[in-house]
């Protein structure tokens, strides 16, 4: 179990170097009303590598400290609940970032794009912290090691 926490970790870190360099460049761009179409596709980059990185996160490396710490959480809300327990993360930011993640999936709320972007780039952050405190969580259970991909932006 570990060593496959491990490889789900590197494969968050290999997507978070990627969504960290979408996050700069929208934060430069700022929100608005309309966008240019290359604004407009940074901004489409950031929003579907924040729904890999938060995918990967909350079906792969919450699931994996789940089984490895042998908690009984069985659905997400469950570990949700644990990481708050644990006091890794806030269960509702964690559903938070699952429901915008869904929001971003499935394209629920296309009327307004700059309310999705706005809530991208400051969950965007969120998600950064989580995954830093989760990492040096793992790190301190000697699960991982440390990775400097988890620095915040």
């Amino acid at each position: 179990m570990a060593a496959e926490l491990k490889e789900n970790f590197d494969g968050l870190y290999r997507a978070l170097e990627i969504m960290k360099y979408s996050l700069n460049k929208c934060k430069e761009i700022g929100i608005k009303e309309a966008y240019p179409l290359t604004e407009l596709d940074t901004f489409e980059n950031l929003t579907s590598r924040f729904a890999r990185t938060s995918d990967i996160y909350t079906q792969k490396i919450m699931k994996g400290i789940t089984l490895i710490s042998r908690e009984d959480a069985e659905t997400f809300l469950d570990r949700a609940n644990l990481f708050e327990k644990l006091n890794i993360a806030s269960a509702d930011e964690l559903k938070m970032i699952r429901d915008l993640r869904n929001e971003i999936a499935h394209e629920y709320r296309l009327t307004d794009i700059s309310e999705i972007f706005e809530a991208v780039l400051e969950y965007s952050d969120i998600l950064l912290k989580i995954i830093e405190k989760t990492n040096r969580f793992a790190q301190e259970k000697g699960w991982v090691e440390k990775n400097n991909a988890t620095s915040a932006v």
